[in-house]
């Protein structure tokens, strides 16, 4: 079938919607991903046996699962349980933890990555925990994050597809029916790639060029 670029037109803003709530639960479930792989890589370092065992488990779980598996589980078994999310909060909410624990783990050989001395000096300042942390410790380890946090961005636009079996009108699901009401494949699917490229590309520049000016600071 030849490729028909006035029907790719035409059907381009049916799909700007869809692009439009990928962005919105990338976006979100981004947001969430790194403040819980942040908070997760904090608690690891208090050295509590019990909070160590449940991040661990956290972690474990969410890393060694498939991301489908999990969506399934959120939004089909949970509300079993009377816990209930509509389906947009399920996305953000699933992409979240899964990749939370990823960051995590790679927060976690950032902070474990802070000169000692930096540490020592914290304390022998005696900054209170808080302050020892945000304003010495993570601002620290989050430069050589950038690089790994521009990749799992990408990677969460790569994975939003599966949100469509927990009926978020995504960017593919959007070229799914586009495709199934018309039985032309080769426009919708390849819009759908070509947006995709359009949101990956600068966002992976973006993060290049926030890498190299940190590098500079």
């Amino acid at each position: 079938m030849d490729f028909d670029f006035a029907f790719a037109w035409s059907i381009l803003p049916d799909l700007l919607p869809g692009l439009l709530v990928t962005l919105e639960v990338v976006v979100a479930g981004f947001v969430l991903a790194t403040l819980l792989g942040m908070l997760v890589a904090v608690l690891l370092q208090l050295q509590s046996p019990i909070i160590s065992a449940v991040c661990q488990a956290y972690v474990t779980f969410f890393r060694n699962t498939p991301l489908l598996v999990q969506l399934y589980f959120l939004f089909f078994a949970l509300p079993l349980s009377g816990l209930a999310l509509p389906a947009m909060a399920t996305g953000v909410v699933g992409m979240g933890l899964y990749y939370g624990a990823y960051i995590a783990e790679a927060f976690r050989g950032a902070i474990n990555g802070v000169p000692q001395g930096q540490w020592d000096a914290a304390r022998a300042l005696d900054f209170p925990p808080l302050t020892r942390w945000t304003r010495i410790i993570l601002p620290q380890a989050f430069k050589p994050m950038l690089p790994v946090l521009g990749n799992y961005l990408i990677g969460m636009f790569k994975e939003t597809p599966l949100l469509a079996v927990i009926t978020i009108p995504e960017l593919f699901q959007a070229a799914k029916q586009i495709a199934g009401l018309t039985y032309r494949y080769n426009e919708p699917y390849t819009l759908m790639a070509l947006l995709f490229l359009l949101i990956s590309l600068p966002t992976s520049l973006l993060f290049s060029y926030l890498e190299r000016r940190r590098a500079h600071v």
